[in-house]
């Protein structure tokens, strides 16, 4: 009766939000019916000791669960310094490489051009799902942006369209930076006051503080790639460990530029011969010959006089030094420009550092010659298909999720798990070493039961199956039953000839 009274949204909010009663302190006083339920006095100072070693844990809980929420306060101001950052790491073009790459790794289409995969043993499921995610979400051109999103921020926020009829009918994007994520009792610690909920203690809540907008958690879609606790609740950003030495190598990029624009250009020394002139005047006689040269004044625009304090010698200007000996050799000198403009030795080293923070095989991204015939990045770098693999089991949790308040919207209540969902692997190495890994087995499993000629084989089929594969012993017997009955279907096959006489396809 109380499931008839409540609406599908407020059912919603039973299974995502916060599910169970807050945790109480155990109590000291003992009900009339558990005093007489024991006379012993040794059993009474037991059960009493028992409550009291379970209070301290509570106070222990308590006092480590606040603590947490301490740390995310703290986190807060960082978190917003941090998205500023990753708006202006993605203006370098490795980094802005990068995380098309993750993007593009972690939603590589299969060989029927689906991002998605839809596994379920309900048809009727399949086809709602599809339809979800093909039409309604769109899943091929959003997915990809939503990858890339959240490697960029460590979190992606979408706002979920909702019908009682239609379900999931829809989503729009939410700014990462002003979106908040609260759970069980950050409202009451964090002094939140734009909640207006008053069981704003006791469930999962998301806000977005410039609009003063709270959103239930069947509304919000949050992607995180959950990763450094101390960003909890918040997902960890793929640049975050780049962030210092994306900031070194700016500062050497600049360093190198400045030294290659003020030492690169090639300067002339013309020594201008002044005789016996008196030394007061050389200085003045030195300078109205350079100045029939390459020097030029600047002019005030707002004035148009000229400032003589800022007439600098430009970088491809020469030098005029006076000389009295008319004998003087080499009248005009030339001083080489920078010799070691190759020597880039600190840049390739913060390079590789920044590489070795971004997880992805320097060759991907511009530093080297492409190498190989055309493979994929996860095939050249197997350990960067184990990072895209972390990326998209990010993705598929919060899809799930999605996908599991669609059916629940459109009356499945009891198939909201008859499904799988799942994304192409980008890496096909990954596969090879797996059908390799399972050849191996099989060659060890033939040697193990094949008789040596002796009569006796070296273990039985059982023991082979349990150590070799792992299997359990349900898993073996279900494995017999199996073979039987393929045995069994073998056999019927071979009586086709005299069921069928004639197909009549011919």
């Amino acid at each position: 009766m109380a499931k008839q009274n409540l609406t599908i949204f407020q059912r919603l909010t039973k299974i995502f939000g916060y599910q169970g009663q807050t945790p109480q302190p155990p109590s000291f006083n003992f009900s009339k019916e558990e005093l007489l339920t024991t006379s012993d006095p040794m059993e009474y100072e037991r059960e009493r000791l028992k409550l009291q070693q379970s209070q301290y844990l509570f106070d222990k809980w308590a006092k480590v669960d606040n603590s947490m929420y301490n740390q995310s306060v703290y986190y807060e101001p960082n978190r917003i310094a941090s998205y500023y950052d990753y708006e202006s790491m993605e203006y370098t073009p490795e980094i802005a490489a990068a995380l098309d790459i993750y993007a593009e790794e972690s939603t590589t289409p299969n060989e029927d051009g689906f991002i998605l995969q839809i596994y379920s043993e309900s048809k009727r499921i399949k086809s709602v799902l599809a339809d979800l995610f093909n039409n309604s979400l769109d899943i091929n051109t959003n997915l990809p942006m939503w990858t890339r999103n959240t490697c960029k921020y460590g979190d992606n926020f979408i706002y979920l369209r909702l019908d009682p009829e239609k379900g999931v009918i829809g989503s729009i994007q939410l700014p990462n930076i002003e979106v908040e994520r609260y759970e069980l009792g950050m409202s009451e610690r964090m002094g939140t006051s734009n909640i207006k909920t008053p069981d704003n203690s006791k469930g999962l809540k998301f806000t977005w503080k410039s609009r003063n907008i709270e959103f239930q958690p069947w509304e919000i879609g949050h992607f995180r790639l959950l990763g450094d606790d101390r960003k909890l609740p918040y997902g960890t950003s793929m640049l975050e460990k780049s962030r210092r030495t994306w900031k070194q190598l700016l500062l050497s990029e600049d360093a190198m530029l400045i030294y290659r624009t003020s030492r690169a250009p090639e300067r002339r020394i013309f020594k201008v011969y002044v005789g016996n002139m008196e030394d007061d005047d050389i200085e003045a006689y030195v300078q109205r010959v350079a100045n029939k040269f390459k020097r030029e004044q600047i002019v005030d625009s707002k004035t148009g006089n000229v400032d003589m304090r800022f007439n600098q010698m430009a970088v491809d200007q020469d030098y005029f030094i006076p000389v009295r000996d008319p004998a003087q050799p080499s009248p005009i000198e030339t001083l080489p420009g920078a010799t070691n403009l190759s020597e880039i030795a600190d840049i390739e080293y913060i390079q590789k550092k920044l590489v070795t923070a971004l997880r992805i095989p320097k060759t991907f991204l511009g530093f080297e010659e492409t190498v190989g015939d055309g493979k994929s990045l996860a095939l050249q770098d197997i350990r960067f298909a184990r990072t895209i693999n972390r990326i998209q089991k990010s993705m598929l949790q919060e899809m799930n999720k999605i996908a599991i308040i669609h059916l629940f919207l459109l009356g499945f209540e009891e198939e909201v798990s008859n499904f799988t969902l799942g994304l192409t692997n980008p890496s096909t190495q990954a596969d090879l070493l797996k059908v390799d890994l399972w050849k191996e087995k099989m060659l060890l499993y033939k040697d193990v039961v094949t008789d040596p000629g002796n009569g006796i084989q070296p273990a039985s089929s059982t023991w082979a199956k349990k150590h070799i594969f792992g299997w359990s012993d349900d898993e073996i017997r279900t494995d017999l039953l199996q073979q039987r009955m393929e045995r069994a279907i073998g056999e019927e096959l071979k009586n086709t000839p005299t069921v069928i006489v004639k197909t009549g396809i011919f």
